[in-house]
């Protein structure tokens, strides 16, 4: 069996189908992941007591977390930029090193010009020219790194796999 890997990037060998009901218990709580299961069972057909057992299959299984998501400029995080790196070696231990860095929000093993690519927040250009020459270039097995500064968010979506 091929393993596939979770958002979280642990292995996962088993791919769960959704029916109709997981995808609409998901699209629901991508709107309102606080929303009570008294309000999700009706909307998707269900009983309160039926929500709260698919939400937990779905939840237990790995097919979807409910986190709190933040606003990066209200923790003081003006400066988003991608990181390009450029490996020699094994770039699954270069991606690990990187995954590590508190400013590391995602992670990435990418085929193309980059090995690897990792979404960065931090405070100020300062304290991200440090992160990528002081903390992500001596990484061992990283050639070279190219930053790619993030002007305007246009679009963020959680939506995936519900359509």
């Amino acid at each position: 069996m091929n393993k596939l890997v979770g958002a979280t990037g642990a292995d996962r060998s088993e791919v769960f189908p959704l029916d109709d009901v997981d995808r609409a218990i998901i699209s629901e709580l991508q709107v309102d992941g606080r929303m009570s299961y008294a309000e999700l069972g009706p909307r998707v057909g269900l009983s309160q007591a039926a929500a709260r057992q698919r939400v937990n299959r779905l939840t237990e299984r790995g097919v979807m977390q409910i986190v709190a998501v933040t606003d990066p400029l209200s923790l003081g995080l003006s400066t988003q930029a991608m990181v390009g790196i450029t490996v020699v070696g094994d770039v699954r231990v270069v991606a690990a090193a990187v995954a590590e860095l508190v400013e590391a929000e995602y992670v990435l093993i990418t085929a193309g010009r980059f090995d690897v690519l990792a979404e960065v927040l931090c405070e100020d250009n300062a304290v991200l020219l440090a992160l990528v020459n002081d903390r992500i270039r001596p990484i061992e097995g990283v050639v070279s790194t190219e930053v790619f500064s993030i002007l305007k968010m246009e679009k963020l979506t959680f939506s995936w796999g519900t359509g």
